[in-house]
């Protein structure tokens, strides 16, 4: 059986791998430099093994070093919102591990007192194709649901703007055209459903253990941190929080699966509930995964639920989608060889009725989408 040390610094690779592919854009060195010095630094390694493996100890660590790195010289490495990508800069990696090394206490409170939460507004892309197919399909206006809705980004994706590059080079675009939060979708494969509008969406909730609220400095600081350190992603988080803190949206704090229940008997009845999850049924146990899907059936009412997650079980030996849906074959094989995606699904239950479909898979920092539904 592996250490955790080997353990930690097998998923800093994975994460380090999977933003560096070959033609990866100049601007994800940083991202992958941070975790390959993760994986390859006693000093950054040392404090990612003492966090508790339930709270992501690579993806948590280059956070507390992103809350940090502003006003230190290493600071300049990282891009700020509207701003370019600083250039690549080989010696990245042991500035990092001297920083790690000098900051140490203060990493390892930050990891302690906070958790990881992406918040990648961009999955928004992966989202906006299958809320068009459920709108086309059903006439019903739609609620979304949130699921670990953190800073509640995703209930505001009516409100965005998005571009979808075909891979002929083609393009097709939907939303308000003057969104401050315009999204980018490269398509590798196929052909996602992009509408003519983006779907109603008349009701909107987020269900979240630990509801963020943006107008807080530092928890706004914290998010910002979360945030790959990407050009596009600074300025694509910036954009969404502000219009996020100008339209807030109803939260519920508790257990997802405490709550829910009640959260979908509130939507009216003439309104089609749509669960929302990107990356957060990943990380349920298995047994609450199973308490998921007896929750969902004895919700009593038509329900949608659309999942952008990686198989499970997290890493190299997942098999399955969180939505217990089949995915080819080279799918897995490709999970195996440490290529890091989310699978989007849609599950339907319809008088009591459950069907479930796989429809593509994406990047977790939303820079491709396959599409095969």
């Amino acid at each position: 059986m592996p250490s955790a040390r080997d353990v930690v610094a097998g998923q800093a690779r994975a994460i380090a791998h999977a933003w560096s592919p070959p033609g990866a854009p100049e601007g994800w060195w940083l991202t992958a430099a941070t975790f390959a010095a993760i994986a390859e630094h006693d000093e950054l390694l040392d404090l990612a093994v003492a966090v508790p493996s339930d709270r992501l100890p690579p993806l948590l660590l280059a956070a507390a070093v992103g809350y940090l790195a502003p006003g230190t010289a290493l600071g300049r490495h990282y891009p700020r919102p509207g701003g370019p990508q600083p250039p690549r800069d080989p010696g990245f990696g042991a500035e990092l591990a001297a920083f790690a090394r000098e900051h140490a206490p203060a990493l390892a409170a930050l990891c302690a007192g906070h958790r990881y939460q992406m918040n990648e507004v961009g999955r928004c892309a992966d989202v906006l194709p299958v809320l068009a197919t459920i709108a086309a399909g059903d006439h019903r206006p739609l609620a979304v649901v949130d699921l670990g809705t953190g800073a509640g980004l995703t209930l505001g994706l009516d409100r965005y703007h998005y571009t979808y590059l075909a891979p002929d080079g083609s393009t097709r675009s939907v939303g308000d055209p003057a969104s401050p939060v315009r999204l980018e979708c490269p398509v590798r494969t196929g052909a996602p459903p992009v509408p003519a509008a983006v779907p109603v969406v008349v009701d909107r909730v987020g269900v979240d253990v630990e509801p963020l609220d943006l107008g807080d400095p530092a928890t706004h600081a914290w998010l910002a941190a979360c945030v790959p350190p990407e050009a596009g992603a600074v300025t694509r988080f910036a954009a969404a929080a502000e219009l996020a803190r100008e339209n807030p949206a109803r939260s519920v704090r508790g257990d997802l699966l405490a709550v829910l229940t009640d959260v979908v008997a509130s939507i009216p009845p003439d309104v089609l509930p749509c669960l929302v999850d990107t990356y957060v049924h990943v990380f349920l146990p298995p047994a609450d995964l199973e308490r998921f899907d007896r929750l969902l059936d004895g919700l009593g009412r038509d329900v949608e639920w659309v999942s952008v997650d990686p198989l499970v079980p997290l890493g190299p030996e997942g098999s399955r989608t969180v939505q217990g849906l089949d995915v080819p074959p080279e799918w897995v094989a490709d999970n195996r060889d440490g290529g890091v995606f989310g699978v989007v699904g849609r599950v339907s239950v319809r008088d009591g009725v459950r069907t479930g479909t796989v429809l593509g898979r994406a990047h977790p920092g939303a820079a491709w989408l396959d599409w095969t539904g």
